[in-house]
């Protein structure tokens, strides 16, 4: 009795471990039940406010019903941040989870060393089918995925051209955010269903030139737009480099290439400058885009060009202007984003791919709406420093979550890897968040450290600095200045108080905090 009681034991412990075996991925070993897919939906100089997610004024005026149906069903990290804002070094950071210094691709225009290890070329070790669709903006040509579609350099937001695998580029007719996520879709049902499954579903929107889809051109015409309290900020006591800028509303934005007002309207109507880079999207278009683009901007161009002839508009009331056109244009392709993100969303409903998906929204950095006058990025200040990271984990996020700790765009590739069930090597410098998702009590970092490297593009200076929950301090090399800012009683970051001796104590924590960081990246020297 007790030979046959241990023969069954024995036949019911090979059953389990060939239904184990039968369960695990063939490359890996590991369960094919606990490693979920991963959607991750990268969206280019998307600001937080104008996800209304986040909150604040834009919330009411301008939702994002389909982003914010994510942060519903999932979390908002309402403190996440990058590590040089600018889009190639922001993507470059996010493949190798190395500070870009480390990386290597520290300007947009450096080129991508594809040899060294990223978060794809470890998933695809590790069993995942990828792709990566949309924008690239690194150069080289993808490398650890098996399938990629990308646009050219910055890309087009009307008949985008893609380059495809075999090198060969192809123009499609349509608008960029929605033909990518077409391209997106497609790809989700052609892909390998026996493996799990890493999608970077890349977007132009809403970059520069803010050239909305044809159906949203006047979603925002009867919108009051709340203007920032600092949009005619005089640049006083801060760094002089401020004021040196080359990225404001006023004086920066052109009359074609931002403001849709193009030359051939104007008649002999002379506009102040600038106007320097024509009108390469409305160029672009079939005759029947363009009448529909001209139906809408025809009348409202005249009427301005009318009513600036007449004298009566101060030089505020045009920088309002030019704000409001811009606003209405940026929004507009956010709501063409949102509008695809719920395309995804739905795809994942409609095929039973929900509950085992992860998906993430996020963007490459923030983007200055108004504040300052600004309407680019690259600043460490908190609009262009600040980026969106909204995620829905079914059954391990907690829905409606906000999570209040510090993270970095170098933390996403070691979470990919930790939702996998992957090992993180050593040399990558970020964390992974799934601690953080899981709501666990963890030890987490109290400070970021933040670089931008680039040699005066729009005139903003290389800067470096620390942030804490409180706290921003930011050196700028070529003037030898610093910078402090108390980001809860000066949250728009009007005045620095680096040199205030109530601020005495709190500087020289924040010095020795940021050559701590400097020394624990290796960051390099000065120049």
């Amino acid at each position: 009795m007790v030979v046959r009681i241990f023969s069954i034991l024995i036949m019911l412990a090979m059953f389990d471990a060939a239904v184990s075996a039968a369960a695990k991925d063939t490359n890996t070993g590991i369960k094919k039940t606990s490693r979920p897919n991963i959607v991750f939906i990268f969206s280019d100089d998307h600001a937080v406010k104008s996800i209304s997610a986040y909150g604040g004024p834009l919330a009411k005026v301008a939702p994002t019903p389909n982003i914010d149906r994510i942060a519903n069903e999932g979390a908002v990290f309402v403190n996440s941040f990058c590590a040089n804002s600018i889009c190639g070094p922001s993507r470059a950071t996010i493949l190798t989870g190395k500070h870009s210094h480390i990386n290597g691709f520290m300007r947009n225009g450096n080129n991508f060393d594809a040899k060294q290890w990223t978060v794809a070329k470890a998933l695809q070790a590790g069993g995942y089918t990828t792709a990566v669709i949309g924008k690239w903006h690194l150069k080289s040509n993808p490398v650890g995925f098996d399938y990629w579609d990308i646009l050219p350099g910055q890309g087009s937001y009307y008949n985008p051209v893609f380059i495809h695998m075999n090198g060969k580029r192809e123009r499609v007719e349509g608008y960029a955010t929605d033909v990518t996520t077409d391209k997106a879709l497609a790809w989700l049902d052609k892909r390998d269903r026996n493996k799990p499954f890493f999608l970077m579903c890349q977007h132009k929107a809403p970059h520069r030139t803010f050239a909305p889809a044809l159906r949203h051109l006047d979603a925002f015409d009867d919108v009051e737009i709340p203007e920032p309290p600092n949009l005619f900020d005089n640049y006083a006591n801060r760094s002089r480099t401020l004021a040196r800028n080359e990225m404001e509303i006023d004086r920066h934005f052109d009359w074609a290439y931002d403001a849709k007002v193009r030359k051939d309207e104007r008649g002999d109507i002379k506009l102040p400058k600038p106007d320097r880079y024509g009108t390469p999207e409305y160029n672009r278009m079939t005759a029947a885009q363009k009448k529909r683009w001209d139906a809408h901007f025809g009348p409202r161009n005249q009427a301005f060009l009318k009513q600036y002839a007449s004298g009566k508009m101060s030089h505020k009331d045009i920088v309002r202007w030019k704000y409001r056109r811009y606003m209405r244009n940026y929004l507009g392709t956010v709501k063409a984003v949102d509008e695809n993100v719920g395309r995804v969303l739905k795809y994942l409903d409609d095929h039973d791919l929900s509950k085992n998906t992860i998906v993430i929204y996020c963007s490459d950095q923030g983007f200055f709406l108004g504040e300052h006058g600004w309407y680019d990025k690259r600043w460490m200040f908190e609009e262009s420093f600040r980026m969106p990271f909204v995620i829905r984990w079914p059954g391990v996020i907690q829905p409606k979550s906000r999570p209040q700790e510090l993270i970095q765009n170098i933390d996403y590739a070691p979470t990919f890897l930790d939702m996998a069930g992957l090992e993180t090597p050593k040399a990558v410098q970020g964390r992974s968040l799934v601690p953080l998702m899981k709501g666990q009590n963890i030890n987490w970092r109290k400070s970021l450290y933040y670089a931008y490297y680039e040699l005066g593009e729009h005139a903003v200076p290389q800067h470096f600095g620390v942030r804490t929950m409180q706290h921003k301090l930011i050196y700028f090399p070529k003037t030898k200045e610093w910078n402090l800012f108390d980001l809860e009683k000066d949250p728009h970051e009007m005045t620095s108080v680096h040199d205030a001796p109530a601020y005495r104590e709190t500087r020289a924590k924040l010095e020795a905090e940021f050559n701590r960081l400097r020394k624990n990246y290796d960051a390099p020297p000065f120049r």
